[in-house]
């Protein structure tokens, strides 16, 4: 029954999802920015439901019930806290460009081997979102149907890839709308089913108020830390979040929805997490025989439930990675590729046939990590950190400060990567979790230095970008004057 009534979910997310194809009508604006049509509810949903994901749920459950309320709930408030930075500053500047993708940005602000270095590093950090979304599908399979752990990943794959190479960010927004009602309902219910079947119950250095968990690096703060910062920062550089941005009909529109997206990411985060540290305290389950909402729904809920909570699961997940998916093959074909959108009467535009085929590689490097590395809230995390370690600098000073310079860019990218890549082989953690990724066993760094790797790394990223900018000068053929660009974006779209 359970199984039965996601692939009904599924099934509804799919059929919505083919159905508003139609709307692209062979124009790669419309698939990838949805025509700029979009207004508020649809801006806020889609910026919720990719906020919420396996990770935000699923991840933060098991790190929750393991490490305590800010191990988990981080991940989620740390998204809200980078909707509410992009409300605040981002939003209406960003959305005035009239830009495809956030590669654009780097594009106009800085030059050509910029554009290509931040893409690639863009089209890298989400894969890696990807594969954790991907990961949540896998172990849902896995665990209700006894079918294995690869072959949930792949039938997510191909799920997800169903609609979103049809109808590109009309889908993806359309869709979100039945993702967020699912996942809303889903939070709401299995809150209150748990508060009054086992009270809400908090172990004692646990809780939200505990905040030993910040302050004390011998309960993980140095990692609660970073968590927090690279998804509050680091995840301002993010494709899929801009490219809902782009896509809202008016700066106002914009700014208005990363505002409340900020808010009902913070409380679906904030009810999970609790409900994780009930499950461990009155049930003992532990993320070690699986994700402990698997386990918790399984013999524990009513089927019903189980179905309604599976389904928000999925819902969300599938959100995430379609954005995802869309947004990193949009960065490869029009930033890497440089093929551009053609509008002539009569052309097939290649910017929307080149971003579908290129969609098909994009999944294929999401699935092998996914199989490669089997966790949640780690892979969201670690895809920020490097946004954080290599293009936070050049994206918000290139932004608001016109001494940046190309040079500056590309020091601060490049020394950002190699810092953060180096901790990553020496560290034998990863955000609290042994590190299977690129670990090398050495006497030099221990477990102690988890969490400070993020925020080191950050610093040398930043560091690099300011000295370099400061002694080196724009050139004319390099840097464009950012009022410009915004008044040509205003008066003729069509031009950029």
């Amino acid at each position: 029954m359970i199984i039965t009534g996601v692939a009904l979910t599924v099934a509804l997310v799919l059929v919505v999802g083919i159905a508003v194809a139609r709307k692209i009508d062979g124009d790669s604006a419309n698939y990838l920015v949805a025509g700029r049509q979009l207004g508020v509810p649809l801006v806020a949903v889609a910026l919720t439901t990719a906020a919420v994901d396996s990770n935000a749920t699923v991840g933060n459950t098991d790190l929750s019930s393991a490490y305590g309320f800010w191990a988990g709930a981080s991940l989620a408030v740390g998204l809200a806290i980078c909707l509410t930075v992009a409300g605040l500053f981002l939003a209406k500047p960003m959305n005035r460009m009239g830009l495809f993708t956030l590669g654009d940005f780097f594009a106009r602000r800085y030059n050509r081997r910029v554009e290509i270095v931040a893409s690639v590093l863009m089209i890298f950090a989400f894969t890696i979102l990807l594969a954790g979304n991907l990961v949540a599908m896998g172990f849902l399979v896995e665990y209700f149907t006894g079918l294995s752990y690869a072959v949930g990943v792949v039938l997510a794959v191909a799920l997800i890839l169903a609609y979103t190479i049809g109808g590109g960010l009309f889908s993806d927004a359309y869709t979100a709308v039945i993702q967020a009602v699912i996942t809303v309902a889903a939070t709401v219910v299995l809150f209150v089913w748990v508060a009054r079947t086992y009270g809400i119950h908090i172990p004692v250095g646990l809780g939200p108020f505990d905040l030993g968990q910040l302050t004390d690096p011998g309960r993980g703060a140095p990692v609660n830390w970073a968590t927090l910062v690279s998804l509050g920062v680091g995840d301002l550089v993010a494709i899929d979040f801009m490219q809902r941005i782009f896509a809202a009909r008016t700066p106002q529109a914009a700014q208005r929805a990363c505002f409340i997206g900020a808010g009902a990411t913070t409380l679906i985060g904030v009810a999970w997490a609790l409900i994780a540290l009930t499950a461990s305290s009155r049930l003992g389950l532990v993320a070690d025989r699986g994700p402990v909402i698997y386990q918790l729904l399984d013999g524990n809920a009513p089927a019903l439930l189980a179905v309604l909570v599976l389904s928000g699961i999925v819902a969300a997940s599938f959100s995430t990675a379609s954005g995802a998916i869309l947004a990193t093959s949009a960065v490869a074909v029009r930033n890497i590729a440089n093929v551009k959108r053609e509008v002539a009467p009569g052309h097939r535009d290649p910017l929307l046939r080149w971003t579908r085929v290129a969609m098909l590689p994009v999944v294929v490097v999401g699935a092998f990590l996914a199989l490669r590395v089997s966790q949640t809230g780690i892979l969201l995390t670690l895809a920020f950190d490097l946004m954080l370690a290599c293009l936070v600098a050049p994206f918000l000073l290139g932004l608001f400060w016109k001494g940046a310079t190309s040079a500056a860019a590309l020091v601060g990218a490049g020394v950002g990567l190699v810092v953060r890549l180096v901790f990553l082989v020496l560290t034998p953690t990863l955000y609290g979790v042994p590190n299977d990724l690129l670990y090398l066993d050495n006497r030099v760094v221990g477990a102690g230095f988890d969490g400070w790797a993020t925020l080191l790394a950050a610093a040398a990223g930043v560091v690099a970008f300011v000295v370099a900018a400061l002694v080196t000068r724009p050139h004319e053929s390099e840097e464009i004057d950012l009022a410009l660009v915004n008044r040509l974006a205003v008066a003729a779209p069509e031009l950029i």
